[in-house]
């Protein structure tokens, strides 16, 4: 009589799932776009309050961009951001932010449209006593509906202008958030990026009610 043949092959069954307060849940990813003219301190921004060392994207400004790249007077910058900046931060549990800063050259604002798909907000960053270098940022995110927030950056903890001035100049309405910050402090990069947080959640709120 021949031998009964083997069961078949059954794989062990999975432990069951963890529950309760015990399995904590990732954080929800958020990216944020940190955009600007030329040399008004987007990459120090993202330095400023990553958690990770920044991604950057830094090459030595050479005599060819003479007439071309103007990092302003006061400016010291011997680099610049040719393709974008990286760099992440934990709020919370439940939330972390992806900063990409943007090239702030026109000739790299091709790049633009791809940075910002999935984007859910943007600080603006604007240097007061060069405000003509972030029109270009402010009408981008006007036409893509990104909600943004303006942060004028105190270089030397002083502005030219005061932030009604600046409002008035850059012809945004009141329903833009205007703040001041210091891109080289952690806690007031923070501080702006939580406005920007908080516009962004504000808009995402209301057009799911619609």
């Amino acid at each position: 009589m021949p031998p009964a043949a083997p069961p078949p092959y059954r794989p062990p069954a999975a432990p069951p799932a963890a529950t309760g307060p015990s399995r904590a849940k990732p954080p929800i990813p958020v990216k944020i776009l940190i955009a600007g003219g030329f040399g008004v301190g987007k990459t120090t921004t993202v330095g400023a309050i990553s958690e990770i060392v920044p991604l950057t994207t830094e090459a030595e400004m050479t005599i060819a961009g003479i007439g071309v790249d103007d990092p302003g007077q006061r400016s010291e910058k011997t680099t610049t951001t040719v393709a974008m900046d990286f760099g992440c931060v934990t709020i919370d549990r439940s939330l972390k932010l992806y900063l990409f800063g943007t090239p702030g050259q026109a000739r790299f604002g091709f790049m633009w449209d791809d940075l910002a798909r999935g984007a859910l907000g943007a600080l603006v960053v604007v240097d007061s006593a060069r405000l003509d270098d972030c029109y270009p940022a402010i009408d981008f995110f006007e036409r893509a509906g990104l909600p943004f927030v303006v942060g004028v950056n105190a270089f030397d903890g002083r502005l030219a202008h005061d932030l009604g001035a600046i409002r008035w100049a850059l012809a945004i309405g009141e329903h833009v958030p205007l703040v001041q910050f210091d891109a080289r402090d952690r806690l007031s990069v923070r501080d702006a990026l939580l406005v920007v947080l908080d516009r962004a959640l504000d808009r995402a709120t209301r057009d799911k009610r619609a």
